[in-house]
């Protein structure tokens, strides 16, 4: 059995450890209250901005027109992988970092495919294996939709220009606190709708659907790319508070264990002093 002090001393570290996650998990949950609102703010405009880029595909009979729905055989795709610039959030990286390899090595095998990683803990582990053009991660110091509107326009100009076939964006949808969804979602070309037969389509178009339609749609994209930015970064502090969590009951429960160990080494000590005393005592007497 460890002597006192040394047990002494685990109980202590574990302490400071147990301020330190509890710290970062109140932390977290205030980041998590504001990044939620913003999300779930922002889904129904994005929703909505959908819902008329649909109608006005559907009123244009499904042909959005332009650069941007161009079906070509792939070839060459980009995936737009978005981690945190932070770890101890539990399986937020991996999952996404998974989620990609897996698309690049196995969905995609045989086809040249790229990254552009937003976020600085996906950019450490993905460069070992895959080429990344850019990284982002100086996007989470001050996210805004204008300066996530500029990494949307660079990718969307390298699919206009050709580079690449296909573009995909890789991230962790929020659910809620604790569930983060691994999500791979198209960003161009656009797909067609598949009910356009139940998008309905009253609108009064000025000055006409086609120069709607192209105006519209880079907006979209934009706001597409917003969208999986924001959502990754709620997802990124919900988990990064459950995992605090997690760890501060998890230090609870082994300083706990190690109390009861101490009383019992202690206890252990005091018996054999006592023990001692009676033993010399007894040999006074004889």
């Amino acid at each position: 059995m460890a002597n006192l002090k040394e047990i002494r001393n685990r109980i202590n570290s574990i302490g400071s450890t147990m301020q330190i996650t509890s710290a970062m998990k109140m932390v977290s949950a205030a980041k998590l209250k504001k990044a939620q609102d913003a999300i779930t703010q922002m889904r129904p405009y994005a929703n909505k901005l959908t819902a008329l880029l649909q109608s006005l595909s559907t009123a244009m009979d499904g042909e959005v027109g332009g650069t941007y729905a161009e079906q070509r055989a792939v070839s060459k795709v980009l995936l737009v992988v978005i981690t945190s610039n932070r770890g101890l959030c539990g399986g937020f990286n991996s999952a996404v970092i998974k989620t990609a390899a897996t698309r690049a090595d196995q969905y995609y095998q045989g086809k040249q495919v790229d990254l552009l990683t937003i976020g600085k803990k996906g950019n450490d582990i993905l460069s070992k294996s895959f080429t990344v053009i850019d990284n982002k991660n100086a996007i989470f110091d001050d996210l805004t939709f204008d300066n996530t509107a500029l990494i949307a326009e660079e990718i969307t100009a390298l699919f206009a220009g050709g580079d690449y076939d296909k573009i995909e964006l890789v991230y962790n949808r929020f659910k809620n606190a604790a569930t983060q969804l691994p999500t791979v979602e198209t960003f161009l070309p656009i797909v067609p709708v598949d009910n356009a037969a139940n998008v309905q389509t009253d609108y009064l178009f000025e000055p006409s659907k086609e120069e709607i339609v192209m105006a519209l749609i880079p907006k979209s994209l934009k706001t597409q790319l917003y969208k999986a930015i924001r959502d990754s970064f709620a997802a990124e502090h919900g988990a990064r508070m459950t995992a605090m969590h997690k760890a501060t009951d998890n230090a609870t429960e082994l300083r706990d264990d190690l109390l009861l160990t101490y009383n019992k080494a202690r206890q252990a000590a005091i018996t054999n002093e006592i023990l001692e005393i009676v033993g010399g005592a007894e040999a006074l007497n004889n």
